[in-house]
């Protein structure tokens, strides 16, 4: 027999011991924080992990991505725990249910028997051989619908209110798209957009200004940008993210540039240093001759 060991052997072992780890910190002598938690008071850590995964990814630190996955599968372990205490469900619902949906939506892949097995409702056949990955993704929303049209009235309801704003507006343009409910090209975005500006400045004109209306109209706006970025194929959350840490840097710049502190500086000096920021970040971005 081979002396190497099976990996799936090993995370096996190494998961029971999580979820058994769980378990004691929320059992009787456990962790007095672990305990008082709730699903409502982790939310937040789950959105800070999340994130912190993102920013691991985009400095491509691999070691830090490593232990922030583990930060991030703590959260399922500590909702999973949480829902068996209250008789909701265990984390092997959890892991069946993914698995049961992974089989389900990769026909092409397990077999269309599998696939059928595992619950999909697919009335009419899929295109399983020698597909490309275009023709994986109909295949999987096409799943995913029969899925949701057991469970909702609307083809949206699918989409979690719970995602991040810009996250949940892309996917809404996206699934409207699909349903021919969308700006045929860009052209008809930036109109949308000179639209949706003009409809804030007059929400903010106005002499009995509605705070509620000005909010409405800021989102308006935002909508139509994360719906113009789809277009672009630009992902908003991350082109966000890119802009926001760019900010970061040009801001520090201009801290360290400044012999004053920046609040004690006229507005007119703050743009000084700021082009300054910008145009040394612009120039040591050029290729050297």
């Amino acid at each position: 027999m081979s002396s190497e060991r099976d990996p799936a052997i090993d995370s096996a072992a190494l998961f029971r011991e999580a979820v058994s780890i769980m378990a004691r910190l929320r059992g009787p002598d456990g962790c007095p924080w672990d305990r008082e938690q709730s699903f409502d008071t982790i939310r937040k850590y789950t959105l800070e992990e999340t994130y912190e995964v993102f920013d691991a990814i985009e400095r491509r630190n691999w070691a830090n991505l490593c232990e922030e996955l583990g930060d991030l599968l703590l959260q399922v372990l500590f909702y999973a725990q949480m829902a068996d205490e209250s008789g909701y469900f265990t984390i092997a619902e959890v892991i069946s249910g993914l698995n049961r949906k992974l089989v389900r939506r990769h026909p092409h892949v397990f077999g269309e028997q599998a696939s059928l097995a595992a619950g999909n409702a697919v009335e009419s056949a899929l295109q399983t051989e020698g597909i490309d990955a275009s023709q994986v993704l109909r295949n999987w929303d096409s799943i995913k619908k029969a899925e949701k049209s057991q469970v909702g009235n609307s083809s949206l309801d699918g989409i979690p209110r719970s995602l991040p704003a810009l996250a949940e507006a892309a996917k809404l343009g996206s699934r409207a798209q699909k349903s021919g409910f969308d700006w045929p090209n860009v052209e008809g975005i930036f109109a949308k957009l000179e639209e949706e500006t003009a409809e804030l400045r007059q929400a903010i004109a106005s002499p009995s200004a509605n705070p509620e209306n000005v909010v409405s109209e800021v989102g308006d706006l935002l909508f139509t940008m994360v719906n113009l970025a789809r277009h672009l194929k630009v992902e908003p959350e991350f082109a966000l993210r890119h802009t926001n840490a760019k900010f970061r840097r040009r801001y520090a710049a201009m801290e360290a540039a400044s012999s004053q502190p920046l609040e004690t500086l006229s507005a007119e000096q703050l743009e000084s240093l700021w082009n300054q920021a910008k145009l040394a970040e612009t120039s040591a971005a050029l290729p050297s001759r």
